[in-house]
């Protein structure tokens, strides 16, 4: 390790002693859960899992309806964003160093990873907070959980559920700079042994020029998305439970392309996506086994114009799924399983992917649990692969917990890196390792967290422009020699003192060490925010985030936001966020603009 890791990685263990940092959405403070939905095969404590978890719940995410989901992701420790204009143009999350492809995200249980894209991932550019009901982020490589492609962690989104008895109504408007309107309506009804839920959401927006406007760019890049979503769950009389779940989303986004706004020409780029996924589902139990068993369907259509010429991608995933789990004594619980998976992209083929795994959770006592998972996948182009994990928690005492975790991940070629017009049939699958050490120190409603990792990639698949495989001039996909390796510090903490008042903070150090081309991220991020509760029931929020140490010759920058709202009834408030307070002038992206100073208010009400 280099002496400046070093002493870095001592300065944060020093931190440990201080009981005064947070995660951080955008202006509101949220609190992490109680259960994990994602380290485990089974829902767990998250003071009984050795894994990295953050959670931002719907309370976390009110007042930010129209503001992108990203913009929240990027105040958890270890995220990035790069993002290519306004709302709605590309989106991508880097999780510590590593780039989107190895960041599969989950909406409702439905893996939303482009099929059709080059290198799959999801663009969350388009996402807004309007549309979801909780996010879970876990960190590290989860592939002995999730197969293919989980080498940096996994995104868990969650849309409307019921969470009290009785039909409840839910309503939200926003309006604000660059001529955005969203506007949504859920409701959700839980009555006896079945729980309903349905949601439908709009957002327009003028926007601003993809490229950045002080390159003499001026065409504004709009977005217009429509999505819905539902879920409903029915326990019958035996115990068992089936469900229905699934979402719609139709959108039109500006873009621009490299060459920016130049006069004379049509200036009609834009993308028109239409994607759906659908998700039956059963648990029921048979003697000691509790089984579970999934069905999903997810279709992407993407149209992308530009300069006249139309270019289509359409990609589909279908996957079928069965677990069951058992105890086995002595504190050890036992969850066996298999999946199988194919992917299809219209022009570039299919490939079927099978998986079978088992999972093992053992409480030591009671300071200790550990998690262990193994996984076999097997390819329909290029093999198998096995992937496992462990991870452990010490708790020292009731709120101090050390925790640990390593497992290693893969990620197999994308269907157009094989067959696509620069594909390479004979690809190998991409490697990686990664390790983690962590400590908890909590103090009643406050706590403080410190997590050092290491990730390290390599046999990564790249354009390589003097590659021949494929037949073209300009160069193919192809194994890029060397390894990527990434490590570094995330601290994350939240500080309440008297009624209604919170500190928090995030700050994340990634130490890029490349020997082969990969994802380029800041060294340093910080987020500070507070926010308090006044006698009258306004609250006020402030969020500060600094970003510096960035590759590609970009610049430092800070942004800050407010929040403020005042609740108009008991079941209804008003608010205003201000964000880009003092109009900073920065990039995330090399070359495209990001927003000044805006404005926006809106109501939201539940009854």
């Amino acid at each position: 390790m280099t002496p400046r890791f070093l002493t870095l990685t001592a300065v944060m263990a020093l931190t440990t002693a201080l009981p005064a940092a947070a995660q951080d959405t955008a202006a509101d403070t949220f609190v992490l859960g109680e259960i994990t939905l994602t380290a485990n095969r089974e829902p767990t404590g998250l003071s009984r899992s050795g894994s990295s978890v953050s959670i931002l719940t719907g309370e976390a995410l009110e007042g930010l309806a129209g503001q992108p989901l990203s913009r929240s992701l990027t105040r958890l420790p270890g995220v990035t964003l790069r993002q290519t204009g306004p709302l709605g143009t590309t989106g991508s999350l880097q999780l510590r160093g590593a780039p989107a492809q190895y960041l599969p995200v989950i909406i409702d249980g439905i893996e939303v990873s482009d099929p059709a894209a080059g290198q799959p991932y999801y663009d969350i550019g388009g996402q807004i907070g309007q549309t979801v009901g909780r996010a879970e982020l876990l960190r590290g490589a989860q592939s002995a959980l999730y197969g293919s492609r989980a080498v940096a962690g996994v995104l868990s989104l969650q849309s409307l559920r019921p969470t009290t008895d009785g039909l409840h109504h839910h309503f939200g408007i926003e309006a604000g700079s660059y001529n955005t309107l969203a506007a949504s309506y859920g409701a959700t009804l839980r009555r006896a042994d079945t729980d309903l839920a349905f949601q439908v959401s709009h957002i327009r927006s003028d926007g601003f020029s993809a490229r950045d406007e002080d390159d003499g760019n001026f065409e504004d890049d709009g977005y217009e998305a429509t999505r819905l979503s539902f879920y409903s769950e029915h326990r019958l009389e035996n115990g068992a439970t089936i469900g229905f779940n699934g979402f719609w989303e139709d959108s039109t986004a500006d873009f621009d392309d490299y060459n920016g706004d130049v006069a004379g020409t049509p200036g009609d780029d834009h993308t028109d996506r239409e994607s759906y996924g659908l998700r039956g589902f059963a648990e029921f139990s048979t003697g000691a086994v509790d089984h579970d068993i999934a069905l999903t369907r997810y279709r992407i259509d993407r149209l992308s114009s530009s300069n006249g010429q139309d270019d289509p991608f359409i990609g589909t995933r279908t996957r079928l799924s069965w677990q069951g789990a058992t105890d086995i004594g002595q504190g050890v619980r036992a969850v066996l399983g298999a999946d199988t998976e194919k992917e299809e992209a219209e022009g570039s083929g299919d490939a079927r992917l099978n998986g079978v795994f088992v999972e093992t959770t053992a409480a030591l006592g009671d300071r200790i649990d550990i998690a262990t998972s193994l996984r076999r996948d097997d390819h329909s182009r290029f093999g198998g692969f096995t992937s496992g994990r462990i991870a452990a928690v010490y708790r020292a005492d009731d709120d101090l917990l050390f925790r640990a975790a390593l497992g290693n991940g893969f990620r197999a070629p994308s269907l157009y890196e094989l067959f696509g017009e620069y594909g390479d049939a004979s690809l190998e699958r991409e490697e990686s390792r990664t390790y983690e050490l962590g400590v908890e120190k909590q103090w009643g409603d406050s706590y403080l967290r410190a997590t050092a990792f290491w990730l390290k990639a390599q046999n990564l698949i790249g354009f390589d422009s003097a590659a021949t495989a494929c037949g073209q001039p300009f160069g193919c996909y192809a194994q890029v020699d060397g390894i990527s390796r990434r490590r570094g510090v995330e601290i994350d903490g939240r500080h309440v003192f008297g009624a209604g008042h919170a500190l928090t903070a995030s700050y994340t150090f990634t130490d890029n060490q490349t020997d082969a081309e990969w994802a380029q991220v800041p060294e340093r991020v910080l987020n500070l925010g507070a926010e308090t509760t006044l006698s009258t029931g306004t609250t006020a929020g402030i969020a500060l985030q600094h970003v510096a140490g960035r590759a590609e010759g970009l610049d430092d920058f800070t942004t800050v936001d407010l929040l403020v709202s005042h609740p108009v009834r008991d079941n209804a408030e008003a608010y205003l966020r201000l964000e880009n307070v003092l109009d900073e002038d920065y990039q995330w992206v090399e070359g495209y603009g990001t927003s000044g100073r805006a404005i926006y208010a809106g109501l939201r009400a539940s009854f």
